[in-house]
């Protein structure tokens, strides 16, 4: 009986592993994307709170990171490893600081790369299209794939007259309190990656007469 009773409760257990999860998905209750992409339009500040994995060359960096991030490009990044401080740049009014020092590439990607990809809805001029099942974002440098069933991006390239570009993708969305967002990120730029684990996103409004 014993026995019975063990292969029982292992079938069970096996058929609850094997049982599909169900993907919870975000609700905007009938609004268009257009609508919802007005009200991202007043978004002027992320804070998010992320692990990072840096890499170059093969090289590997990890660390915590803590991002405050205004639409004017003004920004705090503190990166953390093992519980010190590793690195700290900032942006107020077009000062950049970084301790310590970072090289060029490093550097554009974290400034440039995530402020584009955390306002991905920013550009102007904006025209937006239908695509292989995606919105479609295009801006005189920036083209951005949203998700129709979700709302949030998929995929992001900046493009630079000198014929490079960044590349973003974004995966897994993630629900905070009434904020969705997507909780993994890849940045790639110039054969530096940075590959971003958000476990926290929040979102400053302001008010647009």
């Amino acid at each position: 009986m014993k026995n019975v009773l063990k292969l029982f409760l292992v079938s069970i257990f096996l058929v609850a592993s094997c049982a599909p999860v169900k993907l919870e998905l975000p609700s905007y209750q009938g609004r268009s994307f257009r609508e919802v992409l007005s009200d991202m339009e007043k978004v002027s500040g992320v804070r998010t709170r992320f692990s990072i994995v840096f890499t170059r060359d093969g090289r590997e960096r990890k660390g915590d990171a803590a991002l405050d991030l205004s639409q004017n490009g003004d920004m705090s990044l503190r990166v953390y490893s093992l519980g010190f401080l590793a690195m700290e740049l900032s942006s107020r009014n077009g000062s950049v600081g970084s301790s310590p020092p970072i090289d060029p590439g490093r550097y554009f990607l974290l400034t440039r790369g995530l402020k584009d990809c955390f306002f991905w809805w920013d550009m102007d001029p904006r025209a937006l299209t239908e695509a292989d099942g995606h919105y479609v974002l295009a801006g005189a440098r920036r083209t951005v794939w949203v998700d129709r069933k979700t709302y949030l991006p998929v995929m992001q390239k900046i493009r630079f007259d000198n014929g490079r570009e960044i590349d973003i993708r974004y995966d897994r969305p993630k629900r905070e309190g009434d904020n969705w967002f997507q909780s993994l990120i890849s940045i790639e730029y110039d054969g530096y990656s940075a590959v971003l684990s958000v476990s926290h996103m929040s979102f400053e409004y302001r008010e647009i007469k």
